[in-house]
């Protein structure tokens, strides 16, 4: 990482070196991993990852130095959108193992000093879920529609929307159900799949079944939940009219959107902080809340409301010192005024995978994805490089930080999938106009030259694994103290014993570097990042911890700083 020595030979500070508090509430300062289950480690052979494949590799990442994992879905579901469908909200599906799976799976993070937070699905259910196959059943009007967004159509006889929403997926975000008699019905609203109906959260009744689900995972010793479309929820009184404008996100657009961020959505996450604070040991509430700035984001973690919300203004910044100077600045204003901290992350299951993103030729919208006829296709060696680089700041941050599964690998994003092996409902939604967010779920490469690269004994993966994934296995790069596994978990281990994640922030204007770099404090750690065309000195005074990739020297033998590069420093 540097040109003077290896991570493995280089003297790390030690945690005594540097004492500070470290906050009470282990969130706002934590290292969260998240698991995707189904691309994860398959225990039995089936080519699909599950809870007892995620509890043989939990060594591994409590070698990778992270405090948490997030698991999304793994609850009962047809798996019509991979476990977003939920048709019951207390058990788990047999894909993924049994109850028991999980509670041994919980049990065996904990014996690590491994928390663990479950994604919960309150927006919608699946079109299979107990209440919707009632609601079918039932006549308009009736106790069981009311929990669901069931309205009658315009037109002469109905056969017109509600109104003109479009579903995230592509298509109209209504379908029409045939009533019990044989005649055409009302419709039903789904901001996501036709198999996802969307609960009523205007209906007592959804908001006390969603209590009992948040106590049947408490009770059993979770620590905490990451809600899906927690800016959704509640939807304008009179469903108006709305269109997107043509380049907004699949999750976002212009303000107001009739059917995000509405202010009643607070109130429910107001109620669900005072039912996770009678339990013991900080459990803790994180938003997916896709809104335009983080000054809106910032609404969700309000001090009644939850404890983190993903930061994805930050996510979707480009690779420009200014624009990480701004994105900074907002991100510590709007968070720092209501008192929480910011949750920093790059990459999840729905995004283009960072390592291809920062390199990419032509805008990809999220939900949209890249394949193989998409333009400009990224460049690997540029992605990675930039990658690192962008981790290596991110993890250096006050704040919470989150990393997907396989970021530590250097992972790309998978392109080349075949159609026929798309799987994700926006390839077919919108008849494979979008690419949809497989590219970054495929499972995950263990082992070099090993059936699946160790993901299943059988060489089964739901998703094709590129052929070349060899030299991003694990345990290729566990030997080689240069690769993006071993850089993760240097970051990982010094952010640790410096409380990064609990330190003050500053800008570092004493130093000197041009405007094309950014250069900051955290706490004593000097971190400067260049993504900027020409290479930046370093101070003299300078120690190396760690650096993204390779530093140079001018022709007096001074330290640079390549472009596409960070580092930590000590000075003194």
């Amino acid at each position: 990482m540097t040109p003077e020595t290896s991570l493995a030979e280089r003297p790390a500070p030690t945690a005594a070196s540097h004492q500070r508090p470290v906050p009470r509430e282990w969130y706002r300062s934590a290292a969260i991993y998240q698991i995707y289950p189904r691309s994860f480690a398959d225990g039995d052979g089936n080519g699909v990852g599950d809870l007892p494949g995620i509890t043989s590799r939990l060594d591994d990442l409590r070698d990778l130095g992270i405090d948490a994992i997030w698991l999304s879905p793994f609850m009962t579901s047809p798996q019509k959108d991979a476990g977003y469908d939920v048709s019951d909200y207390c058990d788990v599906d047999p894909l993924f193992g049994t109850l028991a799976d999980f509670d041994v799976m919980l049990a065996e993070a904990h014996a690590r000093g491994l928390r663990v937070i479950v994604d919960l699905v309150p927006n919608h259910s699946s079109d299979q879920h107990v209440w919707f196959q009632a609601a079918l059943n039932a006549a308009p009007g009736s106790v069981e529609r009311g929990r669901y967004m069931f309205r009658d159509g315009k037109g002469e006889n109905g056969e017109l929307p509600p109104n003109n929403w479009e579903s995230v997926f592509g298509g109209p975000a209504w379908t029409r159900i045939t009533e019990a008699d044989g005649r055409p019905g009302q419709w039903y609203l789904h901001l996501f799949d036709s198999s996802q109906p969307d609960f009523d959260w205007a209906n007592p009744e959804v908001r006390a079944e969603f209590h009992r689900i948040l106590r049947f995972w408490l009770d059993r010793g979770v620590d905490g939940f990451r809600v899906d479309v927690a800016h959704g929820l509640v939807k304008h009184n009179e469903l108006p009219d709305y269109v997107p404008p043509v380049d907004a996100a699949s999750m976002g657009g212009a303000e107001p959107v009739p059917y995000w961020g509405q202010e009643g959505v607070h109130e429910v996450y107001r109620e669900w902080r005072k039912l996770l604070e009678e339990y013991d040991g900080d459990r803790a509430l994180c938003a997916e809340a896709w809104m335009p700035s983080t000054q809106e984001i910032a609404k969700w973690v309000r001090s009644d409301e939850m404890h983190q919300a993903f930061n994805f203004s930050f996510m979707y910044t480009e690779w420009d010192a200014s624009a990480l100077r701004s994105i900074i600045d907002e991100s510590f204003a709007a968070f720092g005024g209501v008192g929480a901290p910011s949750t920093w992350v790059l990459s999840n299951h729905d995004v283009v995978r960072h390592a291809s993103r920062l390199a990419l030729g032509a805008d990809s919208p999220q939900g949209h994805g890249v394949g193989p006829l998409s333009p400009g296709k990224p460049d690997p060696v540029l992605g990675l490089r930039r990658a690192r680089a962008y981790t290596t700041l991110m993890l250096a941050l006050p704040g919470s930080a989150y990393l997907y599964q396989g970021e530590e690998l250097g992972l790309p994003e998978a392109i080349e999938l075949p159609d026929e092996a798309r799987q994700d409902p926006t390839w077919f939604r919108t008849n494979g106009e979008r690419y949809g967010r497989d590219g970054c779920r495929v499972p995950l490469p263990w082992e070099a030259g090993a059936p699946a690269f160790g993901f299943s004994e059988t060489g089964k993966a739901w998703l094709p694994q590129p052929s070349d994934w060899d030299a991003y296995a694990r345990d290729v790069q566990a030997q080689d103290p240069e690769s993006t596994l071993n850089l993760y978990k240097t970051l990982l281990r010094l952010r640790r014993e410096l409380h990064l994640g609990s330190e003050e922030f500053a800008w570092a204007d004493d130093v000197d570097v041009p405007e094309t770099a950014v250069a900051f404090r955290s706490g004593r750690l000097l971190v400067i990042a260049n993504p900027g065309a020409q290479p930046v000195a370093l101070p003299s005074d300078a120690r190396v911890l760690v650096a993204s990739g390779p530093l140079a020297e001018d022709v007096d033998g001074d330290k640079m700083l390549p472009t596409d590069t960070a580092v930590w420093l000590l000075q003194g």
